[in-house]
């Protein structure tokens, strides 16, 4: 296993990496200048020989996670994980629900103006199209530091209905379980046997309510999110008086996901960039049993790239998307006395920003997860978890690099 040092020539272009060794010589004698810290890269400072080298890179794309491996024909040179932003549907409920309230104080007589609102061609929800840019910005970032010369993407294509119900076949796929069902509401009444299923009719109760399990603004109006409760129950779980004892069985919000993005997402790319080819899951499950490798998206990638056996990368760089603008006026949430708080906060605070990454004085890199005027601020790493007990006073922080919308770490280090 070795540690690649990524190389960039006198014009920023990307050349094959290095080893520490080389790399440390070159910035001892002036020939190259440090580029960027994290991953670690160099820009030389004279003219050499470009001879480079064929990288194939491997995307394991997903939902959740992405996995990234660029290998040559005998070893990996770039290795990375990124989590992806979870919160887009909920921030854009929280909007939807503060201009609603909004206009029906203000223009609570206004027109209907819907049907003069066109989608262009190709649109795609605004969760499932940030995450797809998100797998555009890793693969451009990978560019900038290695000479990819091709991409091989892995996507999956599932059958929610055969998920569901294995003996589906013919014209049963016609055929829902809410076929003959003028609503949503109605199926789950009958599916629950107009009975509340947290007392079963106990309560006396005759009027029945369809509850959301979990909230409508991310859990939305599928039937596997709905059950039956009596008004009594309804309500007292919502004045927190009892806990309503169903869970909501499988989502189908990633596998859905995977659907949708698919071809959107491999016919971007092949537009962007020459040398475009897709696998498919059961491809790369295939390879990585064969070549004996544990589960990971790391491997996965690297299985994808073909190249499943190379010598692997001794860092795996940890990455996390996360949200760079907050244009909420006031906080979602109510405080006593029905008092909403203000959400506007300085962009600095004693010259720092949220996500600046840091060291802290005794050495620990990470990212800055929370402010507060007094001077003590938290410290996170790339994903979030605090690397100190208490608050770190400012003064002993020293900045590093300027937030971006996808923070990078170091997971693992091989010896």
């Amino acid at each position: 296993m070795r540690v690649s040092v990524y190389v960039l020539n006198m014009r920023g272009e990307p050349l094959m990496p290095t080893s520490p060794t080389k790399a440390r010589k070159l910035l001892k004698t002036g020939n190259a200048k440090v580029k960027r810290t994290q991953p670690f890269t160099i820009q030389l400072t004279i003219a050499t020989g470009e001879t480079k080298q064929p990288i194939t890179l491997g995307v394991d794309a997903g939902s959740k996670t992405v996995g990234l491996s660029a290998t040559t024909d005998e070893e990996e040179v770039y290795a990375a994980e990124c989590l992806l932003r979870d919160d887009v549907v909920d921030n854009l409920a929280t909007r939807r629900e503060f201009r609603r309230s909004r206009r029906h104080r203000k223009t609570r007589y206004r027109k209907a103006r819907f049907n003069n609102r066109l989608k262009s061609k190709g649109w795609l929800a605004p969760s499932v199209e940030q995450k797809i840019e998100t797998h555009f910005r890793l693969i451009r970032d990978v560019h900038k530091i290695l000479p990819i010369t091709k991409i091989r993407v892995e996507v999956a294509q599932f059958d929610i209905q055969k998920i569901k119900n294995p003996d589906i076949s013919g014209i049963e796929y016609q055929q829902g379980e809410q076929l003959d069902f003028w609503n949503v509401r109605e199926y789950i009444l009958w599916r629950d046997g107009h009975k509340c299923v947290q007392c079963s009719g106990k309560s006396g109760d005759s009027i029945l309510n369809v509850h959301h399990i979990e909230s409508r603004k991310v859990g939305g109006n599928a039937p596997n999110n709905l059950v039956t409760l009596c008004e009594t129950c309804h309500n007292k779980h919502h004045m927190g008086e009892i806990q309503v004892k169903v869970k909501r069985s499988q989502s189908f919000r990633d596998v859905a996901f995977m659907g949708i993005m698919r071809w959107a997402f491999y016919n971007r790319l092949k537009e962007l960039y020459p040398n475009v080819s897709l696998t498919y899951g059961y491809i790369t499950k295939n390879r990585r049993i064969q070549s004996g490798l544990g589960k990971s998206h790391i491997v996965d990638a690297r299985c994808v790239t073909g190249n499943p056996l190379v010598v692997p990368s001794s860092i795996i760089y940890e990455l996390k998307a996360v949200r760079t603008k907050n244009r909420q006026i006031h906080k979602a949430t109510t405080n006593k006395g029905n008092y909403r708080k203000l959400n506007q906060q300085p962009k600095y605070v004693h010259g720092f920003q949220l996500y600046d990454k840091v060291q802290i004085n005794n050495g620990v890199v990470g990212f800055i997860g929370a402010r507060r005027k007094s001077g003590s601020f938290r410290v996170v790493d790339a994903r979030g978890n605090q690397l100190a007990n208490s608050g770190i006073s400012y003064k002993k922080l020293r900045l590093l690099e300027n937030r971006k919308a996808i923070l990078t770490g170091v997971k693992t280090v091989i010896s």
